[in-house]
């Protein structure tokens, strides 16, 4: 409510931190990652020595078992089969029982990811979704493109940090083939080295800033038990929709993990490309505003 008082900040500073959500992007993307990843860089070992790391790699584990996410596998495999690059493992190839299930759960999670885009597509035309309540201005065909751009946004900076790590470990002649790669490369890796690392809070800022609109755009706002469900399924189900994990499989398979495969079988055609000139600018501009600059601390 624009009309409720906050530490007496004008309305249009209201706004811009609570309303279109400044504020909690910032606090998201320098407390709770890029202070973690700054620590982890210089204590790489103190910062895994402790219970909490080990049940975060538990769950991590136990999601990635549950085959939830396996399509992103199937994404692996085509990508290496294109590019002619083997897929290096220390797991012992997949045969009989273990080969039936990988693959089971690969066919499990392309349904579950084609259920979830069908589930924001429809809430998307229908004006079910929670940009609709908060900005309703912004009409369904709006609404699907911004989808789409912000994950693509999302996309290529996930799949440029995986490019510039490779990269990163030829020599500057080979780092792009182009004007746009090679000037990409000059930029990077310029002078004392400081743009990698500035790039990399920019990236983190416009990641952050990406899906917390694509969380908008993909959040339901459907109450359980008023005849409106999703596909006509029961109250339960859309209250588990409701919590936004549709757009969490979403995101994480389409807007992240299909891109980084792809950027780590052509690094070289990741670095060519001029929207990853465009990016790598906007994002050293955007940290050069020092709104990130608590993560140097």
């Amino acid at each position: 409510d624009p009309k409720v008082d906050v530490l007496g900040m004008p309305d249009w500073v209201k706004f811009i931190f609570l309303d279109i959500g400044l504020g909690m992007i910032v606090f998201t993307c320098v407390l709770s990652q890029l202070w973690s990843q700054v620590i982890a860089t210089h204590s790489m070992i103190d910062y895994i020595n402790n219970y909490f790391a080990l049940f975060t790699l538990y769950t991590a584990m136990c999601v990635e078992f549950s085959g939830v996410m396996h399509s992103a596998y199937l994404v692996q495999n085509i990508m290496a089969a294109i590019s002619g690059k083997p897929i290096i493992s220390n797991e012992e190839p997949k045969t009989g029982f273990t080969f039936a299930f990988f693959w089971a759960r690969v066919l499990m999670s392309l349904a579950i990811l084609s259920f979830c885009m069908a589930v924001v597509m429809v809430a998307l035309f229908n004006g079910d979704t929670m940009v609709s309540v908060k900005y309703p201005t912004i009409t369904p065909p709006l609404a699907v493109f911004m989808f789409f751009f912000f994950m693509g946004i999302v996309g290529c900076l996930e799949g440029m940090q995986v490019a510039f790590f490779t990269v990163a470990k030829l020599p500057m002649e080979q780092r792009g083939t182009n004007w746009f790669g090679k000037k990409t490369s000059e930029i990077l890796f310029a002078g004392n080295g400081r743009n990698f690392p500035g790039f990399m809070i920019g990236r983190q800022l416009t990641v952050v800033g990406s899906f917390f609109t694509v969380g908008a755009i993909t959040g339901l706002n459907i109450k359980p038990g008023e005849g409106n469900n999703i596909f006509g399924i029961s109250d339960s189900a859309q209250a588990f929709l409701n919590f936004g994990f549709h757009g969490a499989v979403i995101t994480t398979i389409l807007a992240s993990i299909t891109w980084q495969y792809a950027a780590s079988a052509f690094p070289i055609a990741a670095i060519n490309n001029p929207i990853t000139y465009v990016l790598l600018i906007f994002a050293l501009c955007l940290e050069g505003t020092g709104i990130c600059s608590a993560a140097w601390v």
